[in-house]
C-alpha cells in the first residue's frame, strides 16, 4: 500500500512506495524539488540539502 507525503515546498500531496527508507531522495512530482525522507513513522520529508560542484578541485 502506497503512502500519501506533502511537499514542503510547494504543498502538493503525492504518493511514496510502501518501502520507501530513510534518507531517500524523492522528486516532488509538481514543483520539481528534491526531497529527503527524514522520519518514516509517521512518513515525513524534507527539502534534500543542496550538494556543493567541486569541479574536480
Amino acid at each position: 500500500m502506497n503512502q500519501n507525503v506533502t511537499c514542503p515546498v510547494c504543498d502538493a500531496v503525492f504518493e511514496v512506495a510502501e518501502n520507501v527508507e530513510l534518507n531517500e531522495l524523492l522528486t516532488c512530482p509538481d514543483c520539481g524539488s528534491e526531497l529527503e525522507v527524514v522520519n518514516l513513522k509517521p512518513l515525513e520529508v524534507a527539502e534534500a540539502p543542496q550538494e556543493e560542484e567541486d569541479w574536480g578541485e
